[in-house]
């Protein structure tokens, strides 16, 4: 980037110098202003910065700064579009027309044959576009590698990269990449009221992975799935790889799934870093908190359609590869009708409104190949952008899980099992404590709370290491008496960990887990307990290589 911006300032100082002998009236200060606003454009011209980007903590990424990632923490990769060292303009976003056709994305498992017939047909075409074309999907799926493992650097920080997962930024970016996905492929068809269809694995009708998704004769099909979770297998939203968990009945699946849902929609999202993430702005060193719905279901679910024979579960199971298989978009469009979903369970009241989130800015190519500057303030309001969901219901809102046991007779068991038990308690030592079994620890409670109906009471475990190559994935429960009953769909369920390992150096740093638990404290009848009980349950072998140094309360305004 330096070499060209010398080869421009040499350029410009010759330019400049032909204009001073073509126009001898300019003088030395005006052709210096000349020169300046030159380089200036060229910094503007190249990755979309300008100066109230500069003063602000927006994200943004420099795109002439790409290089090799890590898809896996043991497979380095390359997925920078060709040519990215040289600036490329750009336009600002500008949203569709109003008096176009709203494109209406509808349920995966409802579409007729004429709309699958007519999907297909775009997705073989996009298939079919030359690699140098960025329409192609070839290279629509590696916008998702570039983004999701660290592959560019931040504008004006070139030691700190831009990685949208695990961070406030999961949601935007996401809803940027399938709008303009959609986009494409209805002009490829010619088709301008085209929309994605969306996989609601949230309603029970909907939880099988769509049928023409398997047609082998379609170019919806990849071969790089678990064969054994094809339809009629109801898709497991709260996944763990092990092999000696066994699988139910469809119908139970579908009702611990809507309990699951409950939890990560509604009990464990009442605050917006809960949901959506913590913050994360220009030159911090990484994010540490996933929201809810990134957790699970969705990492679970890349995880649950990625194939076994693979080290990674790839092409689903992994970031750096996902946006390969075609059903990667379909389960997206459908995270992103829960994110508008939780924002009118809450009546738009969670929002984000700081400017630093609203001003971060991507770059994508829309249907016309121009080369478009978005920031996340134009994507809030799907309304504008031209689209909607087809209304479905939320089955999930009245599946409130209900406790194992009596409350009262957990309470009375737990404390006689910590008086037989001494190492019932806390153990964390200097080097954090392996979570290489099952454990549970008591964890007092403060009762200091300025505002106790307000406040939102978390379960904070933190300092978690996470070692190894492997989808990893631990459920924590909370006053848990009965251990054969350690399930999603009842009430001691506080929340899970599933953490899908790669995406670059800070995807590898100590994560937290943050779960919030007040109405769950409720219902159990412990919120006025002096303390509680943690059981911390590993899911997957690859546990062993997890540390955590503890487990503490906090308090979200």
């Amino acid at each position: 980037m330096a070499e060209l911006k010398w080869i421009l300032m040499v350029s410009l100082a010759f330019l400049m110098a032909m204009s001073l002998l073509s126009s001898p009236h300019l003088n030395m200060g005006e052709l210096t202003e000349m020169v300046f606003d030159k380089l200036q454009f060229w910094e503007t011209f190249n990755n979309g910065g300008d100066k109230k980007t500069e003063e602000s903590r927006a994200i943004g990424p420099n795109m002439t700064a790409c290089h090799h990632s890590y898809g896996r923490p043991d497979l380095l990769v390359y997925c920078c579009p060709p040519g990215f060292e040289k600036p490329v303009p750009f336009v600002d976003f500008e949203f569709p027309d109003p008096r176009s056709p709203v494109k209406v994305r509808r349920p995966a498992h409802l579409l007729n044959e004429s709309f699958i017939e007519k999907y297909n047909r775009a997705l073989s075409i996009m298939k079919s576009l030359p690699y140098d074309d960025p329409r192609s999907f070839a290279r629509q799926a590696e916008l998702h590698c570039q983004f999701c493992t660290g592959a560019y650097e931040q504008l004006n920080y070139s030691d700190t990269s831009v990685n949208i997962h695990r961070t406030w930024l999961f949601f935007p970016w996401h809803r940027m990449m399938i709008y303009f996905h959609e986009r494409i492929l209805g002009s490829l068809i010619g088709d301008e009221s085209f929309a994605l269809p969306f996989w609601a694995w949230d309603i029970p009708e909907a939880m099988p992975m769509p049928e023409y998704y398997v047609d082998e004769k379609s170019s919806f099909f990849h071969t790089q799935r678990d064969f054994t979770h094809f339809p009629p297998r109801v898709a497991d939203l709260a996944y763990s790889t092990d092999q000696n968990h066994p699988h139910v009945s469809n119908d139970e699946q579908i009702d611990v799934n809507l309990k699951f849902m409950y939890t990560q929609m509604v009990s464990g999202a009442r605050k917006t870093e809960l949901f959506m993430g913590c913050t994360y702005k220009a030159n911090d060193g990484y994010c540490d908190t996933t929201g809810t719905i990134e957790k699970a279901p969705h990492n679970t679910l890349h995880t649950w359609i990625g194939s076994s024979f693979n080290p990674g579960r790839e092409d689903m199971g992994k970031f750096y590869s996902a946006a390969k298989d075609p059903v990667f978009y379909a389960h997206h469009s459908n995270i992103d009708r829960i994110w508008e979903a939780w924002r009118e369970i809450n009546h738009h009241r969670l929002d984000i409104t700081d400017p630093d989130w609203l001003d971060s800015f991507f770059f994508f190519y829309d249907e016309n190949l121009k080369y478009v500057k978005i920031k996340v303030r134009d994507v809030i309001d799907i309304t504008k952008l031209g689209y909607s969901y087809e209304e479905v219901d939320h089955p999930w809102l009245n599946h409130r899980p209900p406790p194992s046991v009596p409350p009262k007779q957990a309470r009375q068991m737990l404390k006689l099992r910590e008086n037989e038990n001494p190492v019932f308690g806390s153990d964390f030592r200097p080097g954090g404590r392996v979570l290489d079994g099952r454990f549970t620890v008591k964890v007092p409670r403060s009762m200091k709370r300025e505002n106790k109906e307000e406040d939102e009471e978390t379960i904070v475990v933190y300092g978690i290491e996470v070692k190894g190559n492997d989808y990893v994935k631990f459920d924590v429960y909370v006053n848990l008496s009965d251990e054969t009953k350690m399930n999603p769909k009842f009430r001691e369920f506080a929340g899970t960990f599933a953490h899908i390992p790669g995406g670059g150096d800070a995807m590898k740093k100590k994560m937290k887990l943050k779960l919030g638990v007040s109405e769950l404290l409720k219902d159990l009848e412990a919120d006025e307990d002096e303390s509680i009980w943690v059981t911390l349950s590993p899911e997957t072998a690859s546990c062993s290589n997890v540390s955590i140094e503890g487990i503490q309360i906090e308090y979200i305004k």
